[in-house]
C-alpha cells in the first residue's frame, strides 16, 4: 500500500475502532479521579497511546517471524483481557462499595495498574498486526503511530468527560468505573470467544 490519503484514513479509522476500550477505561479512571490534574492525564493518555501502537507492531513482527506461535496465543487473549481489567475493576468496585475513600486513595490507578489497563485494552490490537501484514516496516510504524495519536486524543477526552461526570457522581464514581471496567472486559471476552 502506498501512503496516500487512502492509507492516512484506514490508520485513523483503525485507532479509531482501537482506542474504543482504551476510551471507555479513561472514562472510569476520570470518573473515579475527579481531581485529576492535565499531567497526569497526559500520562495516562500516553501510556494507553504507547501500548496501541506497541501491540499492532509486536502483531507485525509476529507475522514476519513467529505466526505459528502467535496463533496458537491469539486463543487466550480474550481470557488474558477479561481476567486483567476484571481484577481492577473488581477492586475498584469494591473500594467504591467499602466508601469511605480518603483523598490519597482517590488515586485508584497507580502505576502499575495503568500498564496492566494499558496491556489489557491493546491486547487484541496485536491481531491487527495481521491486517498491515502486507506494509513495509516504515507504513507499520507510521500507522502505529497514526494510531497511537489517535488513541492519545479520544483518551484525553475520555478522562475530560469522566472527570466532569465524576465530579457530580462524587462517592459513587468507583463502583461506576469498577462496573465498567468489568463490562469491558466481559465484552472482549464474549467478542474474542464468540
Amino acid at each position: 500500500m502506498t501512503i496516500g490519503f487512502a492509507f492516512f484514513c484506514n490508520c485513523i479509522l483503525l485507532g479509531v475502532g482501537l482506542a474504543m476500550d482504551a476510551f471507555s477505561v479513561s472514562l472510569a479512571n476520570g470518573l473515579n479521579e475527579p481531581w485529576m490534574k492535565k499531567g497526569r492525564m497526559c500520562a495516562i493518555a500516553g501510556v494507553f497511546a504507547f501500548f496501541q501502537a506497541l501491540m499492532p507492531m509486536l502483531g507485525w513482527v509476529c507475522v514476519h517471524t513467529i505466526v505459528n506461535l502467535f496463533r496458537s496465543f491469539e486463543q487466550w487473549i480474550p481470557w488474558i483481557a477479561l481476567g486483567l481489567l476484571g481484577y481492577i475493576g473488581g477492586k475498584m468496585l469494591a473500594e467504591g462499595i467499602r466508601g469511605g475513600e480518603a483523598e490519597e486513595e482517590l488515586q485508584a490507578v497507580g502505576f502499575w495498574g495503568l500498564m496492566v489497563q494499558g496491556v489489557a485494552t491493546s491486547i487484541d490490537a496485536l491481531s491487527v498486526g495481521f491486517t498491515i501484514a502486507d506494509y513495509e516496516l516504515y507504513q507499520a510504524m507510521l500507522a502505529a503511530l497514526l494510531i497511537a495519536a489517535v488513541t492519545f486524543v479520544i483518551c484525553f477526552f475520555g478522562l475530560q468527560i469522566g472527570k466532569k461526570a465524576g465530579t457530580r457522581l462524587a462517592g459513587k464514581a468507583s463502583i461506576l468505573g469498577g462496573v465498567i471496567l468489568i463490562g469491558i472486559g466481559l465484552e472482549i471476552f464474549l467478542t474474542g470467544v464468540l
